[in-house]
C-alpha cells in the first residue's frame, strides 16, 4: 500500500496533462467533500463562505460623506453616527468580496447577516445590516429604503425576518476575490446590475 501511494504521489508530481487532470479532480473532491463540510460544521452555517453579488452594501464615498447622505434615515430609527461607527464593517462591503459566515452566538444591532429571502432557490441569500432586533429587520447600506413585500408578490421583505431564516453573520472578508466566480455570471445579469459598483 505504501509503495502504491508513493507511485501515485510521483505521478501527481509529473508535468503531464493526465497528472494535472487527476490533481484538479482531487482538489474539487477535497473542497466539496472535506473542506466545505468541515467549515460548515465549525461555523454552524450551511453557507460558510458567501460572495457579495450586488452593490446593496456598497459605500460610494468615505464614511463621513456617506453618513451625511444617509443619516436622516438611521437617526429617525434611533441609530446615531457614533453607534454606526461601532458596527462591524462600518464602511460596508463591495461587490465581489468573499465573506466568512458564522452562525454561533447572538445577532446584534449593526451585524451584517445573511438570510434566506423565503422566495425559493432562484433568489440568492440576502446580505444586509441589522437595524432592528425586535423584530429582526435589515437594510442594505447602499439602499435608500428597506426591501418590503411578500412571497406572493415575489418581493423580499426585510422588515420582519424570522430567526429560522438567518443563515449567519459576517465575521470576516476577503476583498474582491469573489470576482473569480462573478465574472462568469455577469453577462447574464440585467444591465444595471453588471460590473463594479458606482
Amino acid at each position: 500500500m505504501k509503495e502504491q501511494l508513493k507511485k501515485f504521489w510521483e505521478f501527481l508530481k509529473k508535468d503531464t496533462w493526465q497528472s494535472w487532470l487527476v490533481s484538479l479532480i482531487l482538489i474539487v473532491v477535497f473542497i466539496k467533500l472535506i473542506f466545505f463540510p468541515s467549515l460548515s460544521f465549525i461555523t454552524n452555517s450551511p453557507l460558510p463562505l458567501v460572495v457579495v453579488e450586488s452593490c446593496s452594501m456598497y459605500h460610494e464615498t468615505n464614511f463621513d460623506s456617506w453618513w451625511q447622505s444617509n443619516k436622516e434615515w438611521y437617526e429617525s430609527r434611533g441609530i446615531t453616527k457614533e453607534q454606526f461607527q461601532e458596527f462591524t464593517f462600518m464602511k460596508g462591503l463591495n461587490k465581489g468580496d468573499i465573506i466568512f459566515v458564522y452562525n454561533r452566538g447572538e445577532t446584534e444591532l449593526g451585524d451584517i447577516i445573511i438570510f434566506d429571502s423565503g422566495l425559493g432557490e432562484s433568489i440568492h441569500p440576502i446580505i444586509h445590516r441589522v437595524i432592528s432586533l425586535n423584530p429582526v429587520a435589515t437594510k442594505g447600506d447602499h439602499n435608500k429604503q428597506q426591501l418590503t413585500g411578500n412571497a406572493e408578490s415575489r418581493f423580499i421583505d426585510e422588515t420582519n425576518i424570522p430567526w429560522e431564516r438567518i443563515i449567519g453573520k459576517s465575521v470576516g472578508r476577503i476583498p474582491f476575490i469573489g470576482w473569480v466566480k462573478l465574472i462568469f455570471f455577469e453577462p447574464f445579469r440585467a444591465e444595471p446590475e453588471r460590473g463594479l459598483c458606482r
